[in-house]
């Protein structure tokens, strides 16, 4: 059973930083894309940054480019997602998800999903 948890969110001051963490087990995750999504009150989940698990490709959404950095620790099945030079319109509960191979920017492209962490990025 695939079961994602992440972790690492918090209240922080606008340009500050926080890791957000997705330990991912219940199976092997070779091959598998991984992705960040965030969420606000009454909008769609929405792409922030996926990881290719084996060969560590990344891809980004524009608003995100130059401050976020996806990565993983293949040692820890963790995904990370660095978040640096935070705004308050950064503000959200943001989910880790799962998807054997295809990395897509859409919510419904992908099979497995965490709880999620509240980021909450004060002015």
């Amino acid at each position: 059973q695939v079961q994602l948890v992440e972790s690492g969110g918090g209240l922080v001051q606008a340009g500050g930083s926080l890791r957000l963490s997705c330990a991912a087990s219940g199976r092997s995750f070779s091959g598998y894309a991984m992705a960040w999504f965030r969420q606000t009150p009454g909008k769609e989940r929405e792409f922030v940054a996926a990881i290719r698990w084996s060969r560590g490709n990344t891809y980004y959404a524009d608003f995100v480019k130059g401050r976020f950095t996806i990565s993983r620790d293949n040692a820890k099945n963790t995904v990370y997602l660095q978040m640096n030079s935070l705004k308050p319109e950064d503000t959200a509960v943001y989910y880790c998800a799962a998807n054997w191979a295809t990395i897509g920017r859409s919510a419904g492209e992908y099979d497995y999903w965490g709880q999620g962490t509240q980021v909450t990025v004060s002015s």
